[in-house]
């Protein structure tokens, strides 16, 4: 009888909480959810606990997170990141047209197909949650990846010219054997 009570609470242990396998986020340029892990008094809700599972469908921009739910990707969970909050994220400073490193940091790896990378439009609303809209759907840097990436990545590329004041880079870490990607948003300031 305690064999099968303690199998049930296993179970309901098991179903009712998710399993985090292999996850990442940005460190440079930082992300929200990592934003929200370094500094609790952002009030984040769980992601200050998880910046590493922002996981959602890939096949950005034409699959993917819905509009208005990117930077969460979709987890309702996460949504604090998808709030605008005014502009007073925390942001990362970067000259337009400059040669750039992006760095990850992964909990454990997924085999991977690309890392990419957009930013958003000149005269983007600042104050609306991230849509494709607001977006230059073009990735300004993608860097194909076969394997499993090691614990920490970086890889460099040119930011895009023309760029002043605030804006939004989304990178998106695409795995190769699931139908998922990882979403991270970074603001910053040119």
């Amino acid at each position: 009888m305690a064999g099968v009570a303690v199998g049930a609470l296993a179970l309901t242990f098991s179903t009712s909480v998710p399993m985090a396998s292999a996850h990442g986020w940005t460190n440079a340029p930082i992300s929200r959810a990592k934003h929200c892990q370094a500094t609790p008094s952002l009030n984040c809700g769980n992601i200050q606990w998880e910046p590493q599972s922002v996981e959602g469908p890939k096949g950005f921009p034409n699959g993917g997170p819905a509009d208005g739910k990117i930077c969460s990707a979709g987890i309702g969970a996460f949504a604090q990141l998808d709030d605008q909050r005014n502009g007073s994220w925390p942001t990362n400073w970067l000259s337009s047209g400059a040669t750039y490193t992006f760095k990850w940091h992964f909990t454990a790896s997924h085999s991977t197909t690309d890392f990419r990378y957009y930013i958003t439009k000149n005269g983007w609303s600042q104050n609306s949650p991230l849509t494709r809209g607001a977006l230059e759907l073009t990735p300004f840097l993608t860097v194909p990846y076969s394997g499993r990436p090691p614990a920490d990545i970086a890889h460099s590329g040119k930011l895009p010219s023309g760029k002043t004041g605030r804006h939004m880079i989304l990178s998106v870490w695409t795995i190769a054997d699931t139908g998922n990607a990882f979403y991270q948003c970074s603001d910053v300031n040119f």
